[in-house]
């Protein structure tokens, strides 16, 4: 799976499936979901503003859908201000929120600042910003429908 993401643009877990059926394996979209998941797989809008899957690096042995997590029960609000990203946090969190940032290694963010309860997330472009709000956006709320249905 994560070999195809990292050669293929793929944007929907059908065309994964397609993929992975077309070399042979057996798949389900539930276990495409759970590996999804397990993998640290993300979805993110590239330059042109399309989506694709591409895996999430992972930070030392911390998985990334623990950072995945911890990023998105940590954040409270997600604003665009110019080129930066405000991302606002529980208090205490905003550590872990920037290092869960950090190690998505997104090519939108050229780097963050974290305080207490507060993230600055710097982009090069005002354009740039604006979607990395939109994909946190999504990231946050992908993760929290998940949680609230009890997928962990």
């Amino acid at each position: 799976m994560l070999s195809i993401i990292r050669e293929k643009v793929i944007s929907t877990q059908d065309e994964l499936a397609a993929n992975l059926q077309a070399g042979g394996m057996d798949v389900t979209q539930a276990t495409i979901s759970r590996d999804i998941k397990e993998l640290g797989i993300i979805k993110v809008t590239t330059a042109t503003g399309t989506q694709k899957y591409v895996p999430m690096e992972r930070s030392g042995e911390v998985a990334s859908g623990r950072l995945m997590k911890v990023f998105a029960e940590a954040v409270t609000q997600i604003d665009v201000a110019m080129n930066l990203v405000i991302i606002k946090t529980l208090p205490g969190m905003a550590q872990a929120g920037a290092s869960a940032l950090d190690s998505m290694r997104l090519p939108e963010l050229a780097g963050c600042i974290a305080g207490d309860d507060t993230i600055f997330a710097a982009c090069r472009t005002v354009e740039q910003a604006e979607r990395l709000g939109r994909m946190l956006s999504q990231i946050a709320l992908q993760q929290n429908d998940r949680l609230s249905s009890g997928q962990t």
